[in-house]
């Protein structure tokens, strides 16, 4: 078995935690109740996704991509972030998520799993977007005790698929997922459930 099949199944493995540790009552990029189809102006548009999903819920200004740069993808995101004991304090180790949203142009529905890195690739194509996390643009969650929201840019892509010509990633609508309040001890680690709205965008041809 490859490192990378290991990394995949292992991130399988912690995203079953979140059946049982998510709270049933909350909601998710607020997608109750919405129309079942949306304006193709809208789609084209990044705004919402095929099905009536919103693409982003609220926007920071400070996230948005540079000039020449739309939106290709919009996926949701379940899942846990992975935080290990350091010198005795919470460090975070990586995320493990599953995802599964549309591509929009051209209009597909796609899945796709989120790792160390950070990481995004497709478990239909292969294809794979790595950020450079270091840099990321980071605003305040719109919800209360969750991780921030970010703006990521991608360091390296690979193949020709959904994540093939990523340029840059929001991360937004982020619920849950901060590290445990106090102290830890030992080599402890913990997984948090979050769940969040990621758009991936691609140069304007």
């Amino acid at each position: 078995m490859t490192s990378r099949s290991v990394k995949i199944f292992g991130a399988f493995g912690a995203i079953a935690l979140v059946a049982v540790a998510a709270p049933a009552s909350v909601s998710f990029a607020a997608t109750e109740g919405l129309p079942a189809a949306a304006p193709a102006t809208a789609v084209r548009a990044g705004q919402v996704s095929a099905g009536g999903v919103p693409a982003a819920p609220r926007v920071p200004p400070e996230l948005a991509p540079p000039a020449g740069h739309v939106v290709n993808a919009v996926l949701k995101a379940r899942g846990v972030q992975i935080y290990g004991c350091t010198a005795g304090a919470w460090t975070l180790i990586e995320p493990a998520a599953t995802l599964t949203g549309m591509r929009l142009q051209p209009q597909k529905k796609v899945t796709a799993l989120h790792y160390r890195g950070p990481s995004w690739q497709s478990d239909q194509d292969g294809s794979l977007v790595e950020g450079d996390g270091a840099s990321a643009v980071r605003a305040p969650s719109t919800h209360p005790d969750s991780i921030p929201q970010l703006r990521i840019t991608a360091k390296s892509t690979r193949g020709d698929g959904v994540f093939g010509a990523v340029t840059y990633i929001q991360r937004l609508d982020t619920v849950g997922g901060i590290a445990p309040a106090g102290s830890c001890s030992g080599s402890a680690t913990t997984a948090v459930p979050y769940r969040a709205v990621y758009r991936f965008f691609v140069a304007r041809k």
